[in-house]
């Protein structure tokens, strides 16, 4: 009996774990890295006031470099938590996670765009689109992995459910951090309520409906 490639290729989970946190490792130190150390001239009175006032000058970047490693650190726990509801891969699936991977790999630059005009709506729509084909690429893995029957065999229904659940809620929250973005108000209260859904995906605190989003 002859034996078609597309059948047996790509079946290890752990590779496509191993690949993973490989990346998201990388993407975490790239967006760290994006802080440039401040050059002030040593010596004098003003030295330590000097420091002071370009670490201050840093801020925006301190304040999206948080915001990335959130996200980063969200997206990486929610792809960890639906491999480990597989039973195996597929040639199909790999490519689908490799298209998951991309989309992540693209944190670090729009998260520099962000940092270096975080007063501008544009720069914050970009950022918030790759959350956005994040998400729908992590969408569609499960999607896909239901349909062809890669879920480990006895995984109860509300399982799938409450990964689809999860993730539609995130992607709607995030949508309207960006619609706010677009009142008079700018960019930073947007800001300030996508931090406040991360620290909540992040910390799950047990209040009134929120620990259930």
């Amino acid at each position: 009996m002859s034996v078609i490639y597309n059948q047996i290729a790509n079946r290890s989970l752990e590779r496509i774990g191993a690949l993973s946190d490989g990346l998201f490792a990388i993407a975490m130190t790239l967006i760290v890295l994006e802080i440039r150390v401040p050059q002030v001239e040593a010596g004098g009175a003003g030295s330590d006031l000097a420091l002071l006032a370009a670490l201050g000058d840093l801020a925006p970047r301190f304040v999206t470099y948080g915001l990335s490693f959130l996200t980063l650190g969200i997206f990486w726990n929610g792809q960890q938590t639906q491999l480990s509801y597989l039973d195996r891969g597929n040639r199909d699936l790999a490519w689908l996670q490799l298209l998951f991977l991309a989309i992540i790999a693209l944190f670090p630059f729009t998260t520099s765009v962000l940092a270096e005009n975080i007063d501008l709506r544009l720069a914050l729509g970009l950022y918030w689109l790759n959350i956005f084909l994040s998400g729908s690429a992590l969408y569609a893995i499960w999607i896909y992995a239901e349909r062809a029957q890669l879920v480990r065999h006895g995984t109860d229904a509300s399982i799938g459910a409450a990964i689809r659940r999860r993730i539609g809620t995130a992607q709607i929250l995030y949508a309207t951090g960006f619609l706010i973005s677009l009142l008079p108000s700018g960019t930073y209260p947007a800001i300030a309520w996508i931090v406040l859904v991360q620290l909540n995906f992040a910390i799950a605190p047990r209040i009134w409906r929120l620990h259930r989003i």
